[in-house]
């Protein structure tokens, strides 16, 4: 049946174009490496003091624009978390990392400071899978470690998952989410941010109406895409200008051979990058520009900043095809969870379910992601949940990455949130 299939010539040809998009790809970026490799040489000659070229002429503009471009094509892995510290009142305390629940597609891992009272709040930060890991959030961790026990949704690779380990599409994030709370047990608090806000919600509500006791204390959800109908953004426009069809023959790849994940179907995060990277890209060329004024003036430090945030920017991986492909038939292009046709499992998800759990919509007031609204969205659907546990907060002059990193989050939004928590402490 499936040699038939693939003498179709149309499912041959996409089969193939997929393959020779991912092949493409990995030609180009083998290139660029060793071209990077060589420009990372030549700054490093260039900045040697034993050669005098180096302080002559064109040689320190030379060697300021190779470490630009070396450092933006490097090859990139998996960033770590790195948080090792946690100050509070003035006091260093020590930040024990650990996976604490291994899965194929993504695994729990776990935040906990010294000194942490015992009966501090619990939380699951619900990290995006949007062709970024988890590390996007190693700020929100940061500020969060200091006065919770963080638990964090560490993403796989879809590339490096073998095929024998299955599909993953919405029901499996959201088993997924279900997993992970009771795990940690009852009177957990949830903060998704951004594109988890849809399945956060969505187990939320499985778990409420199931009457499980490990349902969340409260559900946060920043930035996120509940109802894209709100203010829609060019993120949304472009999700709506093409049927779902033209997603799946024109952005999903097969992934080469030479990855575990070999043959699984995905939505490669370089296509991802791209996409951000065209939304504002006189930016990025802007500030690699002054990146290398500062380091052709000397000015490490300031060079040193660009670099930690693109090394983080730049660090991409595949999704499944799965479930990228349904996130944009059900959030952004049917609406089915403001809709009420949401389903987990073949069974209709019912928002009005959470009764007992404290709602809090956070947005950005210049967020050109998810537009003033689409959070705030999630409020209406809870239409029997007290009014003393709903809230919703508009952050002033903040986009969308300063909802969650920066000191806007920091110092502005973190303590909405904690407030938040303390005064809804759970529901068992």
């Amino acid at each position: 049946m499936a040699n038939r299939a693939l003498r179709a010539p149309g499912l041959l040809a996409r089969c193939r174009g997929s393959q020779l998009l991912y092949a493409a790809y990995e030609l180009q970026k083998n290139w660029l490496t060793s071209a990077s490799n060589m420009a990372a040489v030549g700054a490093q000659l260039l900045s040697n003091p034993a050669l005098p070229i180096g302080y002559f002429g064109m040689g320190p503009a030379v060697a300021s624009a190779l470490k630009v471009f070396a450092h933006v094509y490097e090859e990139r892995g998996k960033p770590e978390f790195g948080i090792t510290t946690a100050t509070v009142d003035a006091v260093d305390y020590p930040v024990a990392e650990s996976v604490v629940m291994e899965k194929p597609f993504g695994n729990l891992r776990h935040f906990r400071r010294e000194g942490l009272p015992d009966d501090a709040p619990k939380m699951l930060l619900v990290a995006p899978m949007s062709g970024h890991y988890a590390t996007l959030l190693r700020g929100t961790v940061a500020r969060l470690v200091e006065n919770q026990e963080v638990y964090i949704t560490d993403w796989a690779d879809a590339r490096r998952v073998p095929l024998s380990d299955g599909h993953f599409d919405l029901d499996d994030y959201i088993d997924y989410l279900i997993e992970f709370l009771q795990f940690i047990g009852p009177n957990t608090h949830v903060l998704a941010v951004c594109q988890p806000s849809v399945p956060a919600f969505a187990a939320t509500a499985v778990m409420a109406a199931a009457k499980d006791k490990c349902r969340p204390a409260t559900l946060t959800m920043m930035g996120g895409p509940i109802d894209t109908r709100a203010s829609p953004t060019g993120v949304n426009d472009l999700a709506m200008e093409q049927p779902l069809s033209w997603f799946r023959n024109n952005v999903i790849a097969t992934v080469p051979f030479n990855y575990r994940g070999a043959g699984r179907r995905v939505y490669p995060g370089f296509l991802q990058l791209a996409g951000f990277l065209s939304m504002n890209l006189s930016d990025h060329m802007l500030s690699h520009y002054e990146m290398f004024k500062h380091l052709n003036i000397g000015d490490h430090e300031s060079a040193d900043a660009t670099k930690r945030f693109y090394d983080e920017y730049l660090s991409v991986c595949d999704m499944t095809a799965e479930f990228y492909l349904q996130t944009i038939e059900h959030v952004f292009q049917k609406h089915t969870l403001p809709k009420g046709e949401f389903v987990h499992r073949g069974k209709a998800i019912d928002p009005d379910a959470i009764r007992d759990t404290a709602v809090l919509a956070i947005e950005g007031e210049k967020d050109d992601i998810s537009g003033i609204g689409q959070t705030r969205a999630a409020l209406d659907l809870t239409k029997h949940l007290p009014l003393a546990m709903q809230k919703y907060h508009l952050a002033p002059d903040v986009g969308h990455y300063g909802i969650f990193n920066g000191s806007k989050w920091r110092g502005k939004i973190a303590p909405v949130v904690e407030e938040w928590m303390r005064a809804n402490p759970g529901v068992n």
